[in-house]
């Protein structure tokens, strides 16, 4: 990849007669490289990839051609053959990898393939991002030459009969990291392969005061209670007075909000937050302006976005989505409506619901906010309560009361004929937990009309629990998802709800 991009000026294209790359052709030509390079596998031949390439719009002969997938679906049709070690399934050559990922919700591993293509792409978009920092005020220079420590899944991967390896997007991303970041990568080799979570910290305790460390990169709650172990061992005041140099935190996966409070306790000066989009299927948008709106789709790289609004005629009441979606491309979209997103990669995922929802608050520069997922919001009698709204509440309660508030869950509870939402919140501050449900209860009516609406009819009261971040944290070890990419699902539903509620009575 040219680490400087030539650009002809708008102007000169458009009076060449030239093509504009707008989103829509940047998008439109990742699909055609994408259908090219995979029209003869099974998947190309079976969706007739060779009439995609062939059609004057190519994105609507994919989407007419192509159905849609989600998990469960394209594995049972497609994705098992290649855990079998057949070749050329839905991307060319064999499946060498596997990301285990389960989301927030489901028990059973999801094995979601890993091909060197979109570890190339990923490593392109991380590269993009480091340049992105040039747009930053008053960058702290001497940080970016300093350490990385990276809190992810272990590299050492399971290895299986049919040849194939499986683990952590991070541990595979790290274990094929390329030779020049290897001096900066910290924990390091030996600690990174550590796979019981609990030992990791430790080590990685035990090993801080001899790292110079210039970036964090971790989910929020992940790297607090690092920071928080650090501090306590070494009788610190803030992590400054062992890491001078940290300045940055990389951070993804959930929203940062609620965690604000609890970082700036344990920073003598703010840190530089960089929000990045990366799931297991791919690396799908990162900031690249500092204190931006939100994050810019990758959208010139191996990732092709479909966008299907996220109301009841595509989605059931469960967040499941219909047989024949409505799908946007890009240049359809709207600012101010959520979508659930759609992608297609260089790893043969095709038309693949992703399971998360994202709302648009610059289309021109195609930046997005991740709103929630499809199967995590609170619709009991409409009131259309979503993640969003959520997070805003917590951290607007948050500040009014001066405390932190690092995790939550909501779930939705019957009540007097009726209905009412019972949250759970981690918080280590004394706080008035009857105040603290009337601060989000008068919060949420301000961000969310619908539910203003049903908390005067079959919405009756919300009821607020205050627990220690231990508990959330013991849970999580109890289900097997304790580790770097790992997150407590903000809305609990089915059999994850019962097992909260009967680790609650058992505790």
């Amino acid at each position: 990849m040219a680490i400087i991009d030539f650009k002809i000026p708008a102007r000169l294209t458009k009076a060449l007669g030239l093509p504009q790359s707008t989103p829509r052709t940047m998008q439109l030509r990742v699909l055609k490289k994408l259908v090219r390079k995979a029209r003869f596998t099974e998947f190309g031949q079976t969706y007739r990839f060779d009439d995609i390439l062939l059609s004057k719009h190519a994105g609507k002969k994919f989407q007419e051609l192509v159905p849609t997938f989600n998990y469960n679906k394209i594995y049972k049709h497609w994705w098992y053959k290649t855990l079998e070690g057949i070749p050329d399934v839905c991307w060319p050559g064999k499946v060498k990898y596997y990301a285990l990922s389960s989301g927030t919700s489901e028990s059973a591993s999801k094995y979601i393939p890993i091909t060197n293509d979109i570890l190339r792409g990923n490593k392109n978009v991380m590269i993009k991002q480091l340049l992105g920092l040039r747009n930053y005020d008053d960058i702290p220079v001497k940080s970016i030459s300093k350490g990385w420590l990276t809190l992810g899944g272990s590299t050492q991967l399971d290895k299986f009969s049919a040849g194939y390896y499986a683990g952590d997007l991070s541990g595979i991303t790290a274990k094929k990291a390329p030779f020049w970041f290897q001096p900066f990568y910290k924990p390091g080799k030996k600690i990174a392969k550590e796979k019981d979570w609990q030992k990791k910290l430790e080590e990685i305790v035990e090993k801080a005061p001899q790292w110079d460390i210039g970036f964090v990169v971790g989910v929020p709650a992940w790297i607090q209670m690092c920071m928080e172990m650090v501090i306590e061992r070494y009788n610190l005041k803030t992590i400054h007075d062992i890491w001078p140099n940290l300045a940055f935190f990389v951070h993804g996966g959930v929203s940062f909000e609620p965690y604000k409070k609890g970082f700036e306790k344990l920073v003598e000066r703010p840190l530089i937050y960089i929000e990045t989009y990366l799931a297991s299927e791919g690396f799908l948008a990162y900031q690249d302006v500092q204190n931006g709106l939100g994050m810019k789709l990758v959208i010139n790289e191996h990732i092709f976005f479909e966008f299907v609004p996220f109301n009841d005629d595509n989605f059931d009441s469960d967040g499941e989505m219909v047989e024949h979606p409505e799908a946007l491309m890009i240049h359809e979209v709207e600012e101010g409506k959520d979508y659930a997103l759609l992608i297609s990669t260089s790893a043969g995922t095709w038309r693949y619901l992703i399971g998360d929802t994202v709302r648009f608050v610059d289309k021109a520069r195609c930046e997005i906010i991740i709103t929630g997922r499809t199967k995590h919001f609170l619709s009991l009698v409409g009131e259309h309560l979503s993640v969003d709204n959520m997070n805003k509440a917590i951290q607007l309660a948050s500040e009014e009361l001066n405390i932190s508030i690092p995790e939550f869950t909501v779930t939705g509870i019957p009540y007097q004929s009726f209905f009412a939402h019972q949250w759970y919140v981690a918080c280590n501050d004394a706080v008035d937990k009857v105040r603290l449900a009337t601060i989000i209860d008068d919060k949420l009516k301000e961000l969310n009309d619908d539910y203003a609406v049903e908390r005067k009819s079959a919405l009756k009261n919300i009821f607020v629990e205050v627990l220690s971040e231990k508990e959330f944290m013991d849970f999580m070890n109890q289900k097997g998802k304790i580790g770097g990419q790992h997150k407590f699902p903000r809305v609990l539903k089915g059999k994850m709800l019962e097992d909260w509620q009967l680790f609650l009575k058992n505790k």
